[in-house]
């Protein structure tokens, strides 16, 4: 494998005060996860990267898994009330680390060590991160690749996308997106 789009899927969707947890809610008639997960495998690497922590994720993402492109792996990040940065690290750790989904454009900006897609000028994810830069990356903390881009905007280069992404954290979000 060279590249694989990651999906941090591990944390407790605390903001999110609907019944059952963030990603197994429906949305459109299926899971919330099984969306990430479908549109990272479109984005033609070689595999997609599946952490989970609060909740496992195995019966929402059968189909998905079944109907991917590419391999889908699931990692567990038994430390993920910790925070982001360790399910970012169980990743980094588990593979080559080259995540995409919003669209090919952001995996292949090379010119730069750290690429993160923008839309209307905010950065959002997909975010991609040479090997170079892992040594780099906080393994505490809840900000995962956001905190080496403040202490190293030197590393960052953007890329502008279209559209705007969804991000559900909250009952309210599932609606308005629904």
């Amino acid at each position: 494998m060279t590249a694989a789009a990651v999906v941090l899927a591990a944390g407790s969707g605390s903001r999110f005060t609907g019944e059952g947890h963030k990603l197994l809610a429906l949305f459109r008639g299926r899971p919330l996860v099984a969306w990430a997960v479908e549109a990272a495998a479109g984005a033609g690497l070689d595999e997609v990267l599946v952490v989970e922590g609060a909740v496992l994720l195995s019966e929402a993402l059968a189909g998905t898994e079944a109907r991917s492109p590419v391999p889908v792996r699931r990692l567990v990040n038994a430390r993920w009330a910790e925070g982001q940065a360790g399910s970012l690290a169980v990743a980094v750790d588990a593979a080559a680390l080259v995540p995409s989904g919003a669209g090919r454009a952001v995996a292949a900006a090379t010119a730069t060590l750290v690429a993160v897609a923008t839309y209307g000028g905010r950065r959002r994810n997909p975010v991609r991160l040479a090997s170079a830069v892992w040594p780099l990356l906080s393994r505490d903390g809840d900000e995962g690749a956001r905190e080496l881009m403040r202490r190293r905007p030197d590393l960052v280069g953007e890329v502008a996308c279209q559209g705007e992404p969804v991000d559900v954290d909250t009952v309210e979000d599932l609606g308005r997106w629904s």
